[in-house]
């Protein structure tokens, strides 16, 4: 057998095992990713993803222990807390790990009182004590607002975190309760009555998708069979990034070996008729080209550039640069942008990262930046 045959049924052995290893895995991601769609009460409600679930809408597996949701007759959307029962979700940031909530009867300040977090993945991010007081009607007639969903007919209740208003209150009123409430923020100035407007703010930690969110990804499990957590692009035009990225090396790898395969039997068969028709061709020197080095910037450079989480209005300093030039994708909102310092180009803090690696210019305008001196070790 010609050592050209030999070659060729090598390397089309190698393409089928580089495409199964390759459109497999891209297979069972896409429908995975095609079985866990985004979900909604209605169409105003928070939108719902993993590691959150709506039983009646998503399969289980689209969602992580303790993170069920339900919704009710009026297009709400109801966490159950073990101890502490239904609540409605307000918001939800998933980059954050975060979630607001709120009583679904509109009386909140009587949910707090006996609010309680245990057997939830949730917790609070920033706690404050506020201490309820049953006081007369008489009460009414000073600047103090009631809680109208608490208060009766021959009482009012307040509540409050101020300490001079808990000294005075403490002085003519019944002292209730002390509890600690999730609020917003840690500068958060408490009105000397609880806002029923104002939600529950809670966190969560495990499953860990913070990240990935940020970079614009999505968390799920790795497999039906598997508890693994993975984290895959979001869907652009009905095909999500890596699904692409995954199309693009499954396909183009066997494309680039077949093409090796042509070239090399093209190659033999030229040196064969060459060999026949110049016979001083085996003893002609044949001088490899030399390959072609780019050298790239240092670690250290490429990440001292600055970063930017792109907000809501996804404004940068020029307007124009609304797309990365690399990977062409538009840019959303919260996802890490990084610049050069030489000519305030932007993109993707991931993509321009593999880029300077091997390149050593911006993709937009060619210029060079500058390297980190180099330290000298002792």
């Amino acid at each position: 057998m010609k050592p050209t045959c030999i070659l060729q049924k090598t390397m089309n052995i190698l393409i089928v095992i580089l495409s199964f290893f390759f459109l497999f895995p891209l297979l069972h991601l896409v429908a995975s990713i095609e079985s866990c769609l985004n979900a909604v009460c209605q169409i105003e409600a928070p939108v719902v993803r993993f590691p959150f679930w709506i039983q009646s809408q998503q399969p289980k597996i689209c969602g992580f222990p303790g993170f069920s949701v339900s919704c009710n007759s009026e297009g709400q959307t109801l966490l159950k807390l073990p101890y502490s029962g239904e609540f409605t979700i307000q918001e939800i940031d998933y980059s954050l790990q975060q979630l607001w909530i709120n009583d679904p009867h509109n009386c909140l300040p009587k949910r707090i009182l006996s609010f309680n977090l245990s057997g939830s993945p949730f917790d609070g991010i920033y706690f404050q004590d506020f201490t309820f007081f049953n006081c007369s009607l008489e009460y009414l007639k000073y600047r103090y607002n009631p809680i109208d969903c608490l208060s009766g007919s021959e009482y009012t209740v307040y509540a409050t975190s101020n300490r001079n208003a808990f000294m005075y209150l403490s002085s003519v009123c019944n002292l209730v309760k002390t509890v600690k409430i999730p609020v917003g923020l840690p500068d958060y100035e408490p009105e000397l009555s609880w806002d029923i407007g104002n939600d529950l703010r809670l966190s969560w930690d495990t499953p860990s998708c913070g990240k990935c969110e940020l970079h614009g990804g999505r968390c799920g499990y790795k497999s039906n069979s598997s508890q693994g957590i993975g984290c895959c692009s979001v869907p652009q035009n009905g095909i999500p990034r890596s699904a692409r990225y995954a199309i693009t090396v499954g396909l183009g790898v066997p494309a680039v070996l077949c093409f090796i395969v042509v070239l090399c039997c093209l190659c033999g068969k030229i040196k064969y008729y060459s060999s026949r028709h110049d016979p001083i061709a085996d003893f002609r020197t044949t001088v490899a080209p030399q390959p072609i080095v780019v050298g790239g910037l240092d670690v250290s450079t490429i990440e001292s550039y600055p970063k930017l989480v792109l907000g809501e209005s996804r404004r940068l300093p020029n307007p124009d640069d609304n797309t990365c030039s690399i990977c062409l994708s538009e840019y959303k909102p919260k996802e890490t942008l990084k610049s050069i310092p030489e000519c305030q180009h932007c993109f993707h803090a991931d993509c321009i990262d593999e880029w300077l690696l091997v390149n050593a210019s911006c993709p937009i305008c060619r210029k060079s930046p500058q390297k980190l001196p180099a330290v000298d070790v002792p």
